[in-house]
């Protein structure tokens, strides 16, 4: 009921947020009005041409740093961007053919292409921002009679004050070429017909939400999508709660004082976390299959094989990845536990004893609590892994089809039958529609969550 009047009260106070927008956005650009209504000349030569103001200052070294980037965009841009922008819109217009030895056009290179000439220009667009910023900070300086400060000391400054942007500076280009382009490619090519039999030397188009349709409306994709959806949520919630709770629940019986030999106990669920999952997994396949040990004695006992994880086992198949899914993450639940019940004040404990509350009375209001405060960042990373477990129902029943199902079987989550439809069988704009799907389910449900959690909300209640 908490969460529901949370959530109310959310979207009560979301229409005067809104209404403060301006009001925000105008002070975020009230330096930008300042600077076209008091810079001077030098200010707008700047604006005109990079450097240029840095020059008649006679900052030479800074000066001719932003010239040489404005020379090299504009080399950049004439000799390979404008073309790369213009590929970006249209994926190609000229189509190959083997037999006549013409060499079309790639799409897919020319989205990445056309994605990294976009990059180009909003770095390009950054640095022109801040080339005027430090034309008008000179001239701010001169005004008061001050000495500007030389090359010299704001590239020291880099070593000293702003060594933080020196040290991101690698990692920033980083993450922005092997995470944010890839991540990019990924969400435009949803957007495209890119598969099946479209594929280079074919020309791919824009096709805009037809993807999404087709996995919501289209007959042969809507009843998979909605099947693995509701068994993917399902997961998710269920194994999620049995890995935080029987974690939990392993950690406080570990941290009783009447058990001997601690040490010990917990070295067995640190084995079980520190084998690779991929080998635990394999070797449970092996446990249920036919010919497996559990079915050797089944029928050593008179009975008949059992298809653990066949082609009719749903949910026996959905528990036993569900048994072999905690089987692997209790482990790192109970450690973290652990570690966070060795940090609760023992006193409120004592004061709950002497004011006659039982042990479960404690473990709802002191233990489970505070616990849950320190650990919803790591709750809400377990449910966003849960939901996007590729390994379990891969290594465990890899390669079955369904009746009911495209190209999946009744256990597969999202992310195992993004991975048949993408890589399997070539139909990488639908895949690339399922994984922007995925990011925006979690996304929401992740901030959703967090947003209204005591670890967002009550910051300083266990302080």
């Amino acid at each position: 009921m908490k969460a529901i009047a949370k959530c109310k009260n959310f979207f009560k106070t979301l229409s005067e947020k809104l209404k403060a927008l301006p009001k925000k956005l105008s002070a975020r650009f009230a330096g930008a009005k300042e600077i076209l209504s008091q810079g001077n000349g030098k200010v707008t030569a700047s604006m005109a041409v990079m450097g240029l103001g840095q020059l008649l200052y006679r900052q030479w070294a800074k000066g001719a740093m932003f010239l040489f980037v404005q020379i090299a965009f504009v080399t950049y841009f004439i000799l390979t961007g404008a073309t790369d922008l213009f590929g970006f819109f249209t994926l190609g217009t000229r189509e190959g053919n083997a037999w006549y030895g013409v060499e079309g056009d790639n799409s897919v290179v020319m989205l990445i292409m056309g994605i990294l000439a976009i990059f180009m220009i909003v770095l390009y667009i950054a640095i022109y921002i801040a080339n005027v910023k430090d034309a008008y900070r000179i001239q701010c300086a001169v005004d008061t009679l001050k000495e500007p400060a030389a090359f010299r000391e704001e590239a020291g400054a880099l070593l000293d004050k702003s060594f933080h942007k020196t040290a991101l500076a690698l990692p920033v280009i980083g993450v922005c070429v092997f995470s944010i382009l890839p991540i990019v490619f990924m969400i435009l090519i949803a957007f495209t017909n890119y598969g099946d039999t479209i594929v280079p030397p074919a020309l791919v188009s824009w096709v805009g939400l037809e993807n999404f349709r087709k996995i919501l409306t289209l007959g042969q994709f809507a009843p998979t999508f909605f099947k693995i959806f509701g068994w993917n949520m399902l997961w998710a919630v269920m194994s999620t709660a049995l890995n935080y709770l029987a974690g939990l629940g392993l950690a406080l019986l570990l941290n009783k004082a009447c058990v001997k030999g601690k040490a010990i106990w917990r070295a067995f669920p640190i084995l079980a976390y520190a084998i690779p999952g991929f080998i635990t997994l394999l070797g449970f396949k092996f446990m249920f299959s036919y010919g497996g040990p559990i079915n050797y004695y089944i029928q050593q006992g008179g009975g008949e094989a059992v298809g653990f994880l066949g082609l009719d086992a749903k949910w026996s198949a959905r528990f036993i990845g569900l048994g072999v899914n905690a089987w692997i993450s209790i482990p790192s639940t109970m450690l973290l536990a652990t570690g966070i019940l060795s940090n609760v004040n023992t006193d409120l404990y004592e004061a709950a004893r002497v004011d006659g509350a039982s042990a479960w009375k404690q473990f709802i209001k002191i233990t489970l609590p505070y616990v849950l405060f320190a650990t919803t960042p790591v709750l809400i990373t377990q449910f966003i892994g849960n939901f996007n477990n590729f390994g379990i129902f891969y290594f465990l029943r890899d390669g079955l089809n369904i009746d009911g199902y495209f190209l999946a079987s009744d256990t597969d989550l999202l992310i195992n039958w993004l991975y048949r439809m993408s890589i399997d069988n070539n139909y990488y704009s639908i895949g690339a529609a399922i994984s922007l799907v995925i990011f925006i389910i979690t996304s929401v449900i992740s901030l959703a969550v967090y947003v209204l959690s005591p670890s967002y909300k009550q910051e300083e209640t266990f302080r």
